[in-house]
């Protein structure tokens, strides 16, 4: 009842304030464990052609669906022509920032950076995260719930699955909030065989809590902000309770990548510190992994100034790794 009156004065009402309350219910940080995201599987489904798009300059596209907790959600898919290589196309899952989810579309935002490694032939999907556009489910976040990586790990399942790709040549690239659901699925699942990552959230709790100063836009409900308050409640803060917030962290669990990891950041990103990258860089190099890192001066959040030669670095890396 307190959630509801609680949601009430949000403005969430009626039947999405049912949804909503029920969905804050059964948030526990104790699920973003390494260890417990680990012991789930993540089959995905057949990927299911919803509408077919204009097609790109060597490849098609689609909008697919599929099955991820029993939610539908939909993706961005592309397809090069032609025949595929022996045992399939390699594959990239794509991992989008953020953006309000009540404001996202599947075909908006992200389609030149998709384009670049369709062109270069790679199947690529990008994933529709829970609450995003018309999938299903409640948008909880990526730091405190696991919902959007698992959404991205049933991606990978279904990818895996699809005739058109080769199982054993599957990547994720991911920006900002992607950066971390990225990071993340590549610790969780150590098939993935290369990561890039730009303006990247890949910092550890500890770093994340004490050196993100940006103010969170204003688009995000408090109703989600409160996860991380329920949170610190609940365990204390990583000062408190390291142990807890580390089994959480994929910068803990870095030995275990299956693949190297691309980083990129500018020096003028406003969103993102740098000094989640570097601090990234070097846990990568410590644990003995191989890591390519560049930092471009003066370059924003979204890599505008160097975007043809980040793409370029980026379809390299693949080509080379996958």
């Amino acid at each position: 009842m307190k959630r509801l009156l609680f949601l009430a004065l949000l403005g969430v009402t009626g039947p999405a304030a049912a949804q909503s309350a029920a969905a804050l219910a059964k948030v526990d940080a104790a699920d973003m464990s390494i260890a417990a995201a680990r012991a789930r599987k993540y089959p995905g489904s057949p990927l299911k052609a919803e509408q077919t798009l204009r097609a790109g300059s060597n490849y098609q596209r689609y909008v697919v669906s599929y099955q991820s907790d029993g939610l539908k959600i939909y993706a961005l898919l592309t397809v090069p022509n032609g025949t595929p290589p022996k045992g399939g196309w390699p594959a990239i899952a794509f991992n989008h920032g953020y953006i309000p989810p009540n404001v996202y579309r599947t075909t908006e935002k992200y389609v030149a950076y998709q384009d670049a490694f369709a062109r270069n032939g790679f199947v690529t999907l990008k994933s529709d995260y829970r609450g995003h556009g018309r999938s299903q489910g409640e948008p909880l976040g990526a730091y405190y719930t696991p919902g959007y990586t698992t959404d991205v790990l049933n991606a990978v399942g279904s990818l895996k699955a699809d005739k058109r790709v080769n199982a054993g040549r599957i990547g994720l690239w991911g920006h900002s909030m992607g950066g971390f659901i990225t990071l993340r699925g590549m610790v969780i699942d150590r098939s993935i065989k290369a990561g890039v990552i730009w303006a990247g959230v890949v910092g550890d709790y500890d770093q994340m809590m004490t050196q993100w100063h940006n103010r969170p836009p204003v688009s995000i409900p408090q109703r989600v902000l409160n996860i991380r308050k329920q949170a610190v409640a609940q365990y204390g803060t990583p000062a408190d309770n390291p142990n807890f917030w580390k089994s959480l962290s994929a910068n803990h669990f870095l030995k275990d990548l299956g693949g190297p990891l691309q980083l990129h950041i500018g020096t003028a990103d406003t969103e993102v510190p740098v000094a989640f990258h570097t601090a990234l860089a070097a846990q990568l190099k410590t644990a003995g992994k191989s890591v390519q890192s560049y930092v471009y001066p003066g370059d924003d959040h979204n890599l505008s100034h160097n975007l043809r030669v980040a793409l370029s670095r980026s379809v390299a890396f693949f080509k080379e790794h996958l």
